[in-house]
């Protein structure tokens, strides 16, 4: 009978090979590796603990380890939306177990677990979207806002774009890793891609590189980079309100609904698997209309 070490590592490779992202793929795996290492020393007992015996239990007990479970680089406790990326971790992983036959039967399959409550972040104004790119000077800069504003692409989707993904022939942008290893196409207008291709053309350099945004030392560009940038350009654009990429992900999506588009192509524009989830910026749009 196979250990929980060697069937965990048959996960991972499971999990690489089905394209999650590599964020995706350290959260879900770190998930079940420190589940697996509580069930471990919660049945000590045993010399060496099985899949098998795991219950529905020991799941129940692990998640309430996990709302005081200290922060391993800070201090505090775990967030409701951290807490949440560990049940979706192994809500994978004994799916993924059962669809093996190493389980018969699925401990998670009928546990029910209170979802946090959505607190959107209060998404930018269209007139200070402008604003930010009308203190763009950089073909760099436009570009990144165009990335994360104009097309929606969260981080990890950013920082796996490739220059292969972009086809200004046909004015698209194809996401290979969304999140949950979806995948999508992003229509681009013309202002869009002529930014695009102005970045392309003229500060990108290192023309053999296969990613498409580079950092100053013309490597891939990694989040941090692009928090820090945008970061830089919010500054001297002097809005006072706090700004991250993410922001501008709900700035389009709010903006978009604005504009009249339909909740269903905002959703697919997004990459969201449910309706619910682009609900949250309609809700928002709501709310700010009761101020008017």
């Amino acid at each position: 009978m196979e250990t929980m070490e060697s069937i965990a590592a048959s996960f991972s490779q499971y999990i690489q090979q089905i394209g999650y992202s590599k964020t995706s793929q350290y959260q879900i795996c770190s998930s079940v590796k420190e589940f697996l290492a509580f069930v471990s020393k919660a049945n000590s007992q045993e010399q060496s603990p099985r899949i098998n015996n795991i219950t529905q239990q020991d799941i129940l007990n692990f998640y309430q380890y996990l709302q005081t479970r200290p922060l391993k680089r800070r201090a505090g406790v775990l967030s409701q939306t951290m807490i949440q990326h560990y049940l979706y971790g192994l809500k994978t992983f004994f799916s993924w177990l059962e669809q093996t036959q190493h389980l018969r039967y699925n401990p998670m399959s009928n546990l029910k677990f209170k979802r946090p409550e959505n607190t959107p972040r209060e998404p930018l104004s269209q007139q200070q979207i402008k604003k930010l790119f009308k203190t763009a000077t950089t073909a760099k800069q436009r570009a990144i806002l165009h990335l994360f504003y104009s097309c929606g692409l969260r981080r990890t989707e950013a920082e796996n774009l490739n220059t292969s993904d972009i086809h200004f022939g046909e004015n698209l942008l194809y996401v290979r890793q969304g999140k949950g290893a979806k995948r999508r196409v992003i229509p681009i207008n013309e202002r869009v891609k002529k930014d695009l291709e102005h970045y392309y053309n003229t500060e990108r350099t290192k023309t053999n590189h296969q990613a498409f945004m580079l950092n100053r030392t013309n490597e891939r560009m990694s989040g941090q980079s692009y928090n820090k940038a945008l970061k830089e350009l919010t500054r001297a654009s002097k809005i006072d309100k706090p700004t991250t990429l993410h922001h501008l992900r709900h700035s389009i999506a709010t903006h978009l609904l604005e504009n009249g588009l339909s909740i269903e192509f905002v959703r697919d524009f997004l990459g969201h698997s449910h309706l619910e989830a682009t609900q949250i910026y309609a809700k928002v749009r709501a709310k700010q209309l009761k101020h008017l």
